[in-house]
């Protein structure tokens, strides 16, 4: 649940299911993609909220194995 830019509580309250519920989007890349990725977000959307944020990786692992 969060606040939307209307200052409107929004939730997933089983009637709301098919109205507009917050989503949050998490990409991990270099900046010149993020950045392509929110021009065509910002086309699209009509209201919300982007941040972006530096991150430091501390692990990753892959189940990605070589034949």
């Amino acid at each position: 649940m969060g606040f939307g830019a209307n200052s409107r509580l929004q939730t997933a309250h089983i009637l709301r299911l098919s109205m507009d519920l917050p989503i949050v989007i998490e990409i991990v890349d270099t900046r010149e993609k993020i950045e392509a990725f929110v021009s065509l977000v910002d086309a699209v959307i009509k209201e919300g909220l982007v941040t972006m944020e530096r991150v430091q990786i501390r692990l990753y692992r892959s189940n990605h194995q070589e034949p």
